[in-house]
């Protein structure tokens, strides 16, 4: 069930949604569960049956767009990157809106990890990077897989501008640079490259050829002399 504290989950249990909360991120991203959340507290202000349980774009940004109306209705500390993280799908996006409707509507305050967590989290761009920072290095991705891991087809769909695409890129490709000078900086040995047989021959011919007065520190070759016998002088 993600990454969600044992109040949350109990708390979820509780209001016996239509459906258990397994997978955050997959969970909520279409808004259904999240208004059904809401409808136990504000039954006046929202009807859940005016919710489709689709999984489909149409479905998703329509039930988000009764959502927001009902975060501003009811004063609910929802940001807009939670909500578009929350919709596509975004790592840690769905966890941070969950944690804070739990602390808004049951007034109850979460651990300190959780609520660091939910505190750096809120306003920004949801990305991979803290799961990508616990892979080895070996392992992480690169320039153009974070690209493609972070945006998600449904982002362009909604959003088809190039310029949106390519904000959102540059953001993503600075925070992999980011993270490949901080690891240069810890690990410098995995960045070095070894020379091969032919580039270490190659630098110590240079080497020969560049020390001065090298001609004349060789000896000299010894001359030979090749007698011939020629015929009749015998």
């Amino acid at each position: 069930m993600g990454s969600l504290p044992r109040e949350v989950l109990k708390w979820l249990q509780s209001l016996d949604l239509v459906h258990p909360v397994r997978h955050p991120r997959r969970d909520f991203c279409n808004g259904y569960l999240v208004a059904e959340i809401l409808g136990w507290y504000f039954p006046r202000s929202l009807h859940v049956h005016t919710f489709v349980d689709g999984q489909s774009l149409g479905h998703r940004l329509g039930n988000w767009q009764q959502l927001e109306k009902i975060f501003l209705q009811e004063n609910l500390q929802v940001s807009k990157e939670m909500i578009d993280g929350t919709l596509h799908c975004k790592p840690g996006a769905a966890e941070v809106l969950i944690n804070v409707l739990f602390m808004t509507l049951t007034n109850r305050s979460l651990p300190f990890v959780h609520q660091t967590a939910v505190n750096r989290q809120e306003g920004r761009n949801f990305t991979d990077k803290v799961y990508q920072s616990g892979l080895p290095p070996y392992a992480r991705s690169t320039a153009s897989q974070a690209i493609k891991n972070n945006i998600a087809l449904t982002e362009l769909s909604t959003h088809p501008d190039h310029l949106t695409g390519q904000h959102k890129a540059e953001l993503i490709l600075a925070e992999h640079v980011e993270q490949r000078r901080v690891e240069r900086t810890v690990g410098p040995d995995r960045f070095t490259t070894r020379p091969g047989k032919a580039h270490l021959q190659e630098q110590s011919s240079s080497a020969l050829d560049q020390r001065p007065g090298l001609e004349h520190s060789l000896p000299a070759p010894d001359r030979v002399t090749i007698k011939v016998n020629q015929p009749g002088y015998d």
